[in-house]
């Protein structure tokens, strides 16, 4: 019998550090599993850097396999500016360039192309590469444009807006399937005119933390609080080291990562060395479940709520079993407080995310237990990226494929049904 055959269509991917690398490779490679043929199609190398990566320098097109999965890069305008027509012609550029692809497709006949957004023009040539090749759409979106871009500040209301939103509408009537990484981003897609919204949300590999495990956490003064992630200005570490001093409140702070930020928060801390804060650098996707695991809590800020933005560091953190200090609201929010994996707060809000540290600073070791029991709870039965990629898998044969049912497979709970007997423990 014919395998059933997928393509990632991404701007992102590994060797690239980041949650949308993460969590496509681990696509790709949790559908191989469950017996599927896959193949990316993606962008030369470049993030967070802005900078093509040497290997891939001066380069139209490479193809290489990345643990297994037959990738297949094309060349693209990289820039991480913080100026919005820079990051407007890297979209333009990969979404154009990708459609060099097409005879390798052909070749491969797909059943589905699953393209990432955003770039939100990314979508429209999945769209393309789907009629081109007679397959079906699915358009994953991890966040939404233009919305997300207007909550950032990063773009008006005007005339470029409205053409966007024209695009994204169509871009949602037209996919196959859309994905929403969040309930809020499947709200949006059914009443945007989605003929199909699943909900797929990031997930974390929770097989990749158990090695470095122990069975046993203790929590002693100085309590270690981390961040690992992206060093921008939606997350805003800077504004936050330059809010709290923690060597006052007896916390230590512990940064890894990159971004646009960065250079800025290495001054920063060069001119202000006594205020507990430590600057790692970033580290590799291998090694972030030892590093996350030498601490005792996450701090997880954002500047601002971005609706249908849940941060993929709130399930690592889960996996990790760190209790989290989130200060975001939003959907984040809504899942730290109802799982009680910790303390949340109003974005920017830094008086308050000051009394919270000092009330965690006071909080009794085992209140701090059973908050990592229910981190390790949560990321194991409800957000495990298996259970996950198992129900689109499932998803997808009884939908558009059911000759091809798998019935070997049993069909998943439900995430509701699932959270109710999480709740009723």
């Amino acid at each position: 019998m014919r395998r059933n055959k997928l393509v990632i269509l991404t701007q992102y991917f590994p060797p690239e550090m980041g949650a949308p690398q993460s969590r496509l490779y681990e696509l790709a490679v949790g559908l191989q599993e469950r017996g599927w043929e896959v193949q990316v199609v993606t962008a030369m190398p470049n993030y967070p850097t802005g900078k093509i990566f040497t290997a891939y320098q001066n380069k139209f097109f490479a193809s290489e396999t990345v643990q297994g999965i037959p990738t297949y890069r094309y060349w693209l305008y990289a820039s991480n500016a913080k100026s919005a027509l820079p990051r407007i012609l890297s979209m333009l550029s990969f979404s154009f360039t990708g459609l060099w692809s097409w005879q390798r497709l052909k070749r491969f006949r797909p059943d589905f192309i699953l393209t990432e957004s955003p770039p939100l023009t990314l979508g429209l040539s999945g769209l393309l590469l789907t009629r081109l090749l007679k397959t079906k759409h699915i358009l994953n979106v991890s966040d939404l444009w233009p919305l997300t871009a207007y909550e950032l500040g990063a773009m008006s209301k005007g005339l470029i807006y409205k053409l966007l939103e024209r695009l994204e509408s169509y871009l949602y009537k037209t996919a196959d399937v859309c994905l929403g990484q969040s309930q809020q981003i499947v709200d949006h897609l059914n009443t945007h005119g989605a003929r199909k919204a699943w909900l797929f949300r990031n997930g974390v590999e929770t097989e990749r933390f158990v090695p470095f495990r122990q069975s046993e956490k203790t929590f002693a003064a100085p309590l270690k609080l981390v961040y690992g992630g992206l060093l921008g200005v939606a997350q805003g570490i800077l504004a936050m080291c330059r809010a709290i001093d923690f060597r006052t409140l007896n916390l230590e702070f512990y940064i890894y990562g990159a971004g646009a930020e960065q250079e800025e928060l290495k001054l920063f801390l060069q001119q202000h060395p006594d205020r507990n804060i430590f600057f790692h650098g970033s580290v590799s996707r291998e090694q972030m479940p030892q590093t996350l695991m030498q601490y005792d809590l996450t701090l997880i800020p954002l500047q601002k709520a971005i609706y249908g933005a849940v941060p993929s560091k709130i399930y690592e953190a889960m996996a990790a079993g760190l209790p989290i200090l989130f200060a975001g609201g939003g959907e984040g929010a809504e899942i730290v407080a109802q799982y009680d994996l910790g303390w949340v707060c109003e974005p920017s809000d830094f008086e308050a995310i000051q009394k919270t540290l000092i009330q965690i600073q006071q909080t009794d070791s085992a209140v701090l237990k059973l908050k990592r029991d229910n981190c390790l709870k949560a990321a194991n039965t409800i957000f495990n990226r298996a259970i996950q990629i198992q129900q689109l898998h499932e998803n997808l044969l009884t939908t558009f494929l059911p000759a091809k049912k798998s019935h070997t497979n049993p069909q998943p709970q439900s995430e509701t049904k699932i959270i109710s007997d999480f709740l009723a423990k």
